[in-house]
């Protein structure tokens, strides 16, 4: 859930132009041993913070283009 969630907020970051604060690098590459035990971690968690990511980017174009209507 922690490695999700870390690559959910550096695709967020990614996708709204955000600086992130935190070392998002640094974090994930605490987690080379599991990555190194299951070479398979990384897609599934990956997928899981792609969705997530997807899932809360979709209220952002919601609240834009309502206030595009809005104008």
């Amino acid at each position: 859930e922690e490695l999700c969630a870390e690559l959910t907020s550096a695709f967020l970051c990614a996708a709204l132009g955000i600086v992130p604060t935190v070392r998002h690098a640094d974090y994930l590459g605490s987690w080379l041993a599991v990555l190194r035990a299951d070479n398979r971690a990384i897609f599934k968690a990956a997928s899981q913070a792609s969705k997530a990511a997807d899932f809360l980017l979709a209220f952002v174009r919601e609240s834009e283009s309502g206030l595009a209507r809005a104008a």
